[in-house]
């Protein structure tokens, strides 16, 4: 069986999980949020979700894209909630959510479980980072928008994102 690949700088990624697609039901997850407190998608529950996962806040795609969401996020209003994932630890996260001025998104460490990596197919194979991709989950948890961004060090398709959390 081939196995799902992403590149860093051409060089091809193995990617584990499971392989999801439009119309499944968003499988749940265990993260931990800045505080160290679990996150699971039901904690979620009845909003829009715009999951993003990311593999590292500390790398300049990543930061550019978790602070074009952060300011997205302020005209999406209250029923949208977009969720920024990495394996980064949580004490990184909150140190780079402050020192860049994040309010908008929050920010969940998948650092200890690999659970919303191997859910959702995005585990990059030896490296234990994810691969750069965007879920779009409608209230009822049915994934409507998937994009796995096939070279990680490009950013993701905002305005196709946008559209997306506009028509659920």
């Amino acid at each position: 069986m081939m196995k799902r690949q992403v590149t860093m700088h051409g060089n091809p990624l193995n990617l584990q999980g499971e392989i999801l697609k439009v119309g499944d039901k968003a499988p749940d997850f265990i993260v931990v949020d800045k505080g160290l407190a679990p996150k699971t998608l039901a904690d979620y529950a009845g909003k829009k979700l715009v999951l993003s996962a990311v593999p590292s806040l500390d790398t300049p795609v990543c930061d550019m894209e978790t602070r074009t969401f952060n300011k997205l996020a302020a005209d999406l209003g209250p029923d949208v909630k977009i969720l920024t994932i990495s394996m980064d630890l949580p004490f990184a996260q909150a140190r780079w959510c402050g020192a860049a001025g994040i309010d908008q998104v929050e920010t969940l460490s998948d650092h200890a479980r690999a659970s919303f990596g191997t859910a959702y197919g995005v585990l990059i194979e030896n490296l234990r980072l994810l691969a750069r991709s965007v879920f779009v989950v409608d209230r009822d948890g049915i994934i409507r928008y998937i994009e796995l961004v096939p070279e990680i060090t490009r950013e993701p398709d905002y305005d196709k994102i946008l559209e997306q959390v506009k028509m659920i």
